[in-house]
């Protein structure tokens, strides 16, 4: 999954996170040694104890340049930690699970109770050899150009320090295996988000025994070939949020024609960007800027990936058609250095282009539903674009194949999803003979915001059961809009 801004974002589609318990805390062939686990995108420091376990780039070629990847164990609170740990698995793709862990760590407390939280990034993400690349800001402003895009991705592979053939899922799962075998666990819980659903699920399909629960929140169905489903699911989650905000009498009064005047300035931008200055987010510093139909568009969608950002949107967009598009702008700025910051571009294209984009077809991209959506084929038009010039890299062979487990699962989506919609969760639950699905009435992507999704991920991993839990979704309630600069009504 998955946040991006203007053109080059457009090819960031997907979210993914570990979680470990150690039984064996000496003699590890792993070794781990005290640290501070920290980001340069989350505040604060987590002890832990940390690691490095070190896997051959290529593993056909066992004697090639090795990779080191980035092992943080976060201990638990009671001094005997029950056997089976959880792994978080982060999305993106291209999210290290150190960031992700460190934006939402506090969800996981209550799990760290009795539970080891192992956090490993995985290979190209954050600390484990990042696959990433300077991408220029001529890319952000510029509607699509094929042969620009081609040529930066040229540029790209070239800055890489590893080879991208060798860092798709079915590596990675391979990896997960053999540190989870390092560190003497039998069984595991996994809980994986977005991107991270995909991980998890093929982690099941090759060691369905190692695991005890799996929980997948925004679910990827095994079967599914992401891009020509996000377009009108982006579009969906707007309409859902719009028509909520016309069904309510405060933002209905506030903004009374509000889907009408998303149309109004979509078009506006489609014949020409608005220039306009700005301070920049971070420095506080005036630019001037070319606020182009890109930007609203990855502003929209990625601000519809949480009930709390979505609260946001009547607001802003009524205040871009009234020829005031400046916080509007700042979110798209702001959302843009975001991914920057957290997603490694080489690693997304290096799942992307050899588990998605090959199986692309003419049929699926010539869908109605996708020109008829404020994100149209800018998307797919430019990963198809990079992923022509883009090395394939290995992939399973029954790697989309359907998935038929016994595993305890439980998934979780949200109602107005911009990237993974709720039917997704419908169509992959059919994998799990012991699975169940629970949908959060106006939420987005991921529910761990929400102290429901919490709970039952605790309840879950320890009875494998949520019957009695599953009542706190009816409660979950999306926030309420801001109707003016003050905030929303009292």
């Amino acid at each position: 999954m998955s946040l991006e801004p203007t053109i080059r974002r457009f090819l960031l589609p997907f979210a993914m996170l570990l979680l470990i318990a150690i039984t064996a805390r000496a003699q590890l062939p792993l070794q781990l040694a005290e640290c501070r686990l920290e980001s340069t995108n989350s505040r604060g420091a987590i002890g832990a104890q940390c690691g490095w376990f070190e896997v051959a780039e290529d593993r056909a070629t066992p004697n090639d340049k090795p990779i080191r990847v980035h092992v943080a164990v976060v201990r638990a609170l009671r001094k005997q930690p029950l056997p089976d740990p959880v792994f978080l698995v982060s999305g993106g793709p291209g999210q290290a699970a150190s960031d992700f862990y460190l934006s939402s760590y506090q969800a996981f407390e209550t799990l760290r109770r009795d539970r080891d939280i192992v956090v490993i990034d995985q290979r190209g993400t954050g600390k484990s050899q990042r696959l990433d690349c300077n991408l220029p800001d001529e890319l952000d402003t510029a509607r699509f150009d094929r042969e620009l895009l081609q040529r930066y991705t040229r540029a790209c592979l070239n800055e890489l320090p590893g080879d991208p053939r060798f860092y798709s899922t079915s590596v990675a799962v391979r990896d997960l295996e053999e540190i989870r075998a390092a560190l003497g666990y039998t069984q595991i819980n996994l809980y994986g988000i977005s991107y991270g659903t995909r991980v998890v699920q093929h982690y099941l399909r090759r060691y369905p025994k190692q695991v005890r629960t799996a929980i997948l929140d925004g679910v990827v169905p095994v079967e599914s070939i992401l891009g020509p489903e996000i377009a009108p699911a982006a579009q969906r989650s707007l309409d859902a949020i719009l028509t909520r905000c016309a069904n309510q009498d405060d933002c209905q009064k506030a903004f009374p024609n509000i889907a009408a005047e998303f149309r109004t300035l979509l078009a506006r931008l489609v014949r020409g960007p608005i220039t306009i200055t700005i301070p920049d987010p971070r420095t506080t510093t005036p630019s001037t800027m070319k606020f182009t139909e890109a930007h609203l568009a990855v502003a929209v969608r990625l601000l519809s990936y949480s009930d709390i950002t979505a609260s946001l949107l009547p607001f802003l967009i009524h205040e871009a058609a009234n020829d005031r598009p400046q916080a509007l702008a700042a979110q798209a700025l702001m959302v843009a250095q975001s991914i920057d910051d957290q997603v490694a571009s080489g690693m997304h294209n290096a799942v992307v282009c050899t588990e998605d984009v090959p199986f692309l077809t003419s049929a699926a991209l010539e869908n109605p539903a996708i020109k008829a959506s404020y994100l149209g084929r800018v998307m797919t038009d430019s990963l198809q674009a990079s992923c022509s010039v883009w090395p394939q890299g290995v992939l399973d062979a029954d790697f989309h194949a359907p998935l038929h487990s016994d595993v305890p699962t439980l998934l979780l989506s949200g109602e107005n999803d911009p990237v993974t919609p709720a039917s997704f969760g419908e169509q992959a639950l059919k994998s799990y003979s012991r699975g169940r699905h629970l949908v959060f009435a106006g939420q987005g992507h991921g529910q761990l915001t929400s102290s429901c999704g919490v709970r039952l991920i605790r309840g879950f991993i320890e009875s494998l059961s949520v019957t009695s839990l599953e009542d706190c979704v009816q409660r979950v309630l999306p926030a309420p809009f801001m109707l003016n600069a003050n905030g929303p009504a009292p």
